[in-house]
């Protein structure tokens, strides 16, 4: 980063680089970008654009160039990523859904049926299980 007025840094650079947080609407912008990269994508059957480098940059220049552009740089990578995994978690569950495997509805959360702000409700509540640990 540079203090010179005249520096070439500029806010984009320091995104990309991770050296700013991106506003509200450097996300979208950045949102944006990914899905007209991945829509490019999807059109020419590139599934992993690490794996199929010159395919994708062959294939979607342009999208892919903006991507890079108004991406931090840890996001391009999590994103393309992402993409991979979230496909192959998709085919997982198709390919059990065709074996007969019936889903099910799991609740992963330590709040009360009321919401965090409720204690009791014939549940115990976190607070009170660790301070009777503790005087054990």
């Amino acid at each position: 980063m540079g203090w010179w007025p005249f520096s070439s840094d500029t806010r984009g650079d320091a995104i990309r680089s991770g050296d700013a947080i991106p506003t509200r609407a450097e996300r979208r912008q950045c949102w944006a970008a990914r899905d007209a990269y991945f829509g490019c994508l999807d059109a020419h059957d590139i599934l992993d654009a690490n794996k199929d480098a010159a395919a994708a940059q062959r294939a979607c220049p342009r999208e892919g160039a903006d991507f890079e552009r108004d991406c931090a740089a840890a996001w391009v990578k999590y994103f393309k990523q992402w993409r991979v995994a979230d496909a192959q978690r998709r085919r997982r569950l198709d390919e059990l859904r065709r074996q007969g495997a019936q889903e099910m509805s799991v609740q992963t959360t330590f709040a009360p049926e009321g919401g965090v702000g409720e204690k009791g409700n014939g549940r115990e509540d976190i607070q009170d299980m660790l301070e009777r640990k503790k005087a054990r």
